[in-house]
């Protein structure tokens, strides 16, 4: 077995894992955010309500995130030790930046969220947890900054080894392809929070018809009741209600977004990476037509593509902004790369057993098509059902229908999909390069790193093999905790976050409006 190909399956293991929990980190923390600004201005229960509720789970996703984000950095040296020394003089400020500043003030101020409840005035309180949020956000940039370098590398000079040195940092920093792709990854998150928040707030108000609580009139209008059981009377459905609307409209802004950004990505995927985009077409030859269904061989050879359904000019517009402008096609593209770049790799020890083996500069054709659409439909499917569910709940509370409930919920699925498919097509598609060549014109000649390049030369396959099993046991046993969690809280609704609904309000410690500490009884008492 190949060490590189088991490297790379380390790493793309790992790091999808980790990057479920990152969007909806990013999203879910503004919502509560907002949901705890509304009831600090105000003062209304229910928006005390869902921000314990959806905060109880934001704070588990962000404890189970940073754990397997840990992992990503050390691979950088355990696998990917050449890469490390490649990049190493311009990741070394953005990252740094990211753990000192952006992480360290992120988890600051969180700690201060956490254990402020009752302690802090409301105001100060509410700041630390907005600081929180920020700097979750800033820490994304940093990280996308470095993912963005390898994608356009600019602001650096090569030295005499032939190593990229940064002379300037700004231009690092402001990077166009990691401004488009920033702004793409947050409008993702919040598509995936909307849905989080649309598909858990429609179980509850089912549960609630479903167990009788609430009712319809003749008209349709919920009637809406309460029922002797903590937390379920009449303030536990406008938490409900409100999270749910709230959520379809996140979600629907959230896919705007993403559209209007990803259509600036894939201007400069144009111009900076054409193999790239001609590989998410299926573009075998010049032209200007939108492939809608290409079938073909999975090993991505193009005698053997075949598009079905195609509409004309539209490929050239989403390339360059022209309708009808021709782009150029895989078959075009591939001598230009050889001629470039070389027909095979080098006899470098570096490249270990692929020393001297031809170079396909054509990605997995199947994943960098079928992740594209996938990005965009499942996209288009969440923003579709936000809609509906604005539609369906405008009197109140949600349809009877089971199927439907079930619906909602395998819609959490949908974003948390597209996001990943997206950043599968993006590190794919950039293949077989680390480093992807940009031409002259947008990138710094001579800045590129093969793949087979970049992995540790000293690293066995049998000491890679048991690297990756042991780490895809590690966060196995992670997901099972995390889900265990995640469907613990939301399954005992408002009352698993308050437990102090279930203790009369002259209870020892009182009740809990955010001016005394929480019960010490609760399991997860530490998060306030």
């Amino acid at each position: 077995m190949d060490p590189l190909d088991i490297a790379r399956w380390q790493f793309g293991i790992t790091t999808v894992y980790h990057f479920l929990m990152v969007p909806l980190t990013l999203g879910l923390g503004m919502t509560v955010a907002i949901l705890q600004s509304m009831w600090v201005r105000t003062g209304h229960e229910k928006y005390l309500r869902a921000t314990k509720f959806w905060g109880k789970l934001y704070l588990i996703n962000f404890i189970v995130g940073v754990a397997t984000g840990l992992v990503q950095e050390f691979q950088f040296g355990m696998a990917w030790s050449e890469y490390s020394r490649f990049v190493g003089d311009v990741f070394g400020a953005p990252l740094a930046l990211e753990g000192l500043l952006a992480f360290f003030a992120e988890s600051t101020f969180l700690g201060i969220w956490i254990f402020g409840w009752g302690r802090i005035r409301k105001g100060v309180h509410l700041a630390a947890l907005w600081l929180a949020v920020i700097g979750s956000w800033i820490s994304a940039y940093f990280i996308i900054v470095a993912n963005s370098w390898m994608q356009h590398p600019v602001g650096v000079e090569l030295a005499e080894d032939g190593r990229p040195v940064m002379t300037d940092i700004w231009a690092v920093l402001t990077n166009n392809t990691a401004i488009a792709a920033y702004t793409h990854t947050l409008f993702g998150a919040l598509v995936v929070a909307g849905m989080f928040l649309l598909g858990i707030s429609w179980y509850h108000l089912w549960r609630r018809r479903h167990d009788g609580i609430d009712k319809v009139d003749q008209n349709g209008r919920v009637v809406v009741g309460e029922a002797d059981a903590p937390g379920r009377d009449k303030a536990d459905h406008g938490v409900w209600i409100w999270s749910l609307r709230f959520g379809a409209i996140v979600a629907i802004f959230g896919f705007i977004g993403t559209v209007g950004t990803g259509d600036v990505q894939g201007k400069l995927m144009y111009e900076q990476q054409p193999m790239k985009m001609a590989a998410a077409e299926a573009a075998c030859h010049t032209g200007g037509s939108f492939s809608v269904l290409s079938i073909g061989d999975p090993g991505g050879s193009c005698e053997d593509v075949e598009t079905l359904i195609e509409v004309p000019g539209v490929l050239g517009f989403l390339g360059t902004g022209e309708w009808g402008a021709d782009m150029p096609g895989i078959t075009d593209l591939e001598p230009q790369y050889i001629e470039e770049y070389g027909q095979h790799l080098s006899d470098d020890p570096l490249y270990g057993a692929n020393a001297g083996q031809e170079i396909d500069y054509v990605p997995t054709m199947w994943v960098t098509y079928w992740g594209f659409r996938l990005m965009i439909g499942l996209g288009a499917i969440v923003a579709a059902a936000g809609v509906v569910a604005l539609w369906l709940t405008r009197k109140g509370t949600v349809p009877q229908s089971k199927w439907i409930m079930r619906l909602a919920i395998l819609g959490i699925v949908a974003p948390f999909a597209a996001n990943i498919a997206g950043w599968i097509f993006t590190e794919m598609g950039r293949q077989p390069f680390v480093v992807a060549p940009n031409p002259d014109s947008t990138g710094i000649d001579g800045v590129f790193m093969y793949t087979a390049a970049a992995v540790s030369p000293g690293v066995t396959a049998a000491e890679m093999l048991f690297s990756v099993i042991t780490l895809t046991l590690v966060y196995g046993v992670l997901l099972i905790v995390e889900l265990y969690l995640l469907v613990k809280y939301v399954r005992g609704g408002v009352a698993s976050s308050m437990p102090e609904l279930t203790h009369h309000d002259d209870g020892p410690d009182g009740p809990d409006d955010g001016s005394t500490p929480p019960r010490r009884d609760d399991v997860l008492s530490f998060a306030y």
